[in-house]
């Protein structure tokens, strides 16, 4: 065998060797990072219960709208590779604090800014197929799966007097399973880190219900609303 040969497999076993790190079977990848959440709002058609200022509320929630604003928050994964192609993904996050801007044609008032506060959670388990083989630094990814998205400390903003006759007694949102429909692409940087970019779309839908106060004491008013949500998601991540 000539030198060349001989320097020729060297290379090649030098490839086989490293390139075989990249998310293959029975891998463990923790990852760490950060996500932008944008969601795009849709209110519903709100319906009070109760007399006899139940009709003007409802009447005032006429064409009511909201906007959420764009947070940014903490997240983390834990993947586990079943095959080299095949793996499932746990997320979890630190709650972010959305704020809801309301806006109320038909009301006493028409903007409510930071009308309503609420801390979303939305763990997830995604499924996913990984492209190109254990051997490429760059594979992409198509994934679905699963969240329970629930919110606490949500919050109405009881400086406003308008805001504070709907939901001075408290106002609360539904928690539902939602899809989770995910991209995205992880670039091996050697044998143990790797950093994951994607993107999550999650169609959140929640009831809305306000508790009334002072004269709408007893006066429950409830409606649908959708937070369309898009995940942009940076990770670093570290193969066990």
């Amino acid at each position: 065998m000539t030198s060349i040969s001989k320097i020729a497999l060297a290379c090649a076993a030098l490839v086989a060797a490293s390139g075989a790190f990249a998310q293959k079977a029975g891998d463990n990848i923790f990852s760490l990072g950060l996500a932008s959440i944008n969601s795009d709002v849709g209110v519903g058609t709100f319906s009070s219960s109760g007399t006899p200022v139940a009709p003007v509320l409802q009447g005032k929630l006429v064409g009511a709208s909201a906007t959420a604003n764009s947070v940014t928050t903490l997240s983390a994964s834990w993947l586990h590779m079943y095959t080299d192609n095949v793996g499932a993904e746990v997320t979890i996050g630190i709650p972010p604090k959305l704020t809801l801007d309301l806006a109320t044609p038909n009301g006493t008032l028409k903007s409510h800014p930071a009308g309503a506060t609420a801390k979303a959670l939305t763990p997830a388990v995604v499924a996913k197929y990984f492209f190109n083989t254990p051997a490429d630094k760059v594979r992409p990814y198509l994934g679905l799966g699963m969240s329970y998205v629930s919110f606490n400390s949500v919050e109405a903003n009881l400086a406003d007097p308008e805001v504070k006759g709907f939901a001075g007694s408290g106002v609360s949102l539904t928690s539902s399973w939602v899809p989770v429909y995910n991209a995205g692409m992880i670039y091996n940087i050697d044998d143990k880190w790797s950093i994951n970019g994607s993107v999550s779309y999650l169609p959140i839908k929640t009831t809305v219900s306000f508790a009334g106060s002072g004269a709408a004491t007893g006066i429950t008013t409830t409606g649908d609303l959708k937070l369309n949500t898009t995940d942009y998601v940076i990770r670093v991540g570290y193969r066990f």
